[in-house]
């Protein structure tokens, strides 16, 4: 999968879609998950199985994770996890996660935003746009970020916690902070933070730090 590949969602299919959405017990949806894509997905995470949906194999999706997928396209890699309370939506942009993703507990991801050109009309009245979310692979993502519409996250990066992330980011950072900016390249040597984030002595990288 490549960053910044465009995706197109399929609609929701009607009644299909109510019948997947509100009346298929969640043990039959963990079942279809791993009978489909060797995933693991909670009997107590809501999952919208639809088209538009494809996670990849050893997927883990624990409990109290909540996956729309009737609004657009939803794709993970292989090995990603969802920690208890993710929030994942995609717009008509979609989202699209490469290998390897980790992400925290209530972690949020949403691809899409209101419309708010007009003064005096209800967003709920304005539509919505979608550039979609990009995440590449190898990419841990703290508790409680939110990743918005637009963002794209390259390869190898961390998101830290309590993170709000609305742009593109390169590969091989730690960005932190909201919005989020870069504080640290890593492979790069880097020196002492003061306690404020990831360093300890100077000239010691990630990889010696554990991360």
């Amino acid at each position: 999968m490549e960053i910044g590949d465009p995706v197109a969602a399929e609609p929701a299919a009607g009644r299909g879609w109510v019948l997947r959405r509100f009346l298929l017990p969640a043990p039959l949806v963990s079942a279809a998950a791993w009978l489909k894509w060797r995933a693991q997905v909670s009997p107590r995470a809501e999952v919208e199985l639809s088209p538009n949906l494809r996670l990849g194999p050893r997927t883990t999706v624990s409990s109290f994770v909540k996956i729309k997928s009737s609004q657009g396209r939803l794709v993970t890699g292989r090995d990603c996890g969802f920690a208890s309370g993710c929030f994942l939506a995609p717009g008509p942009g979609g989202i699209e996660l490469g290998n390897d993703v980790v992400c925290g507990p209530n972690v949020v991801i949403v691809a899409m935003n209101y419309r708010y050109g007009t003064l005096g009309v209800p967003f709920s009245q304005q539509g919505v746009s979608s550039l979609g979310v990009r995440i590449g692979s190898n990419v841990w993502i703290g508790a409680n970020s939110t990743i918005l519409d637009g963002a794209v996250i390259g390869d190898n990066s961390i998101v830290v916690a309590n993170s709000l992330v609305n742009r593109r980011f390169p590969p091989n950072v730690i960005i932190q902070g909201n919005p989020a900016k870069v504080i640290l390249k890593r492979g790069a040597p880097m020196e002492a933070m003061d306690g404020r984030g990831p360093g300890t002595a100077a000239g010691a990288d990630d990889t010696q730090r554990g991360s």
